[in-house]
């Protein structure tokens, strides 16, 4: 799990990243989608996902059909494949944010939602220091922002993970975990919404 340290620089890579889209009236989320044209729900954004081979981190981005009470726009998804492209992968988190690309909300899902390789929730947290993006397609500042997102967050991430698991547990009473994660009736499996602001200030405050 990051240190103290590494979390303080993921604070500012994560407003360094802003401050500079800033200046050209752009968004993560509107250099995510740049060139996209009309959005359609659901799907990925970009087609094909993106992929770092080096760390075997993965992301994709969706729309909602139309914004939640809390305004969210969509939310990255967000997944290690420890082997590589052709291997397993796993979710981790993810990333919701509204219509400008603010950060609203964490939050992990239920195994049919993105169809992963299930993994216990220590194994998952296990694998949260390798998503680390370094890429410049489609936008290396949204993925260094992504990345900064989920070091950031790490301990918040790890419990979100660890409250997932014991929903997972608790939902049905005596239905085995494996029907559990296939039940369409159980999608989110925990959340957090956040303050980014308040964390950054917080943090590199101390």
């Amino acid at each position: 799990m990051a240190s103290d340290d590494q979390r303080r620089q993921a604070a500012r890579e994560v407003l360094f990243c802003e401050a500079v889209l800033r200046k050209t009236d752009d968004t993560v989320l509107l250099d995510v989608l740049r060139g996209a044209g009309k959005m359609t729900v659901w799907q990925h954004y970009p087609p094909g996902d993106v992929f770092d081979p080096e760390s075997g981190a993965q992301w994709y981005y969706h729309a909602h059909p139309e914004p939640g009470i809390s305004g969210e726009h969509g939310h990255f998804h967000c997944f290690v494949r420890p082997e590589g492209r052709e291997g397993p992968v796993h979710h981790l988190v993810a990333v919701g944010v509204d219509a400008h690309g603010r950060l609203l909300r964490l939050f992990t899902v239920n195994q049919w939602v993105v169809g992963d390789t299930w993994l216990s929730a220590e194994e998952t947290i296990n694998l949260l220091p390798r998503f680390d993006v370094q890429l410049g397609r489609p936008s290396y500042l949204a993925n260094r922002w992504l990345t900064g997102v989920l070091r950031l967050y790490g301990p918040e991430i790890a419990e979100l993970i660890r409250k997932r698991d014991r929903k997972i547990e608790t939902w049905r009473g005596e239905m085995p975990a494996a029907e559990v994660r296939q039940d369409r009736a159980l999608e989110v499996t925990s959340e957090l919404t956040v303050d980014l602001g308040e964390t950054t200030r917080t943090l590199l405050s101390g």
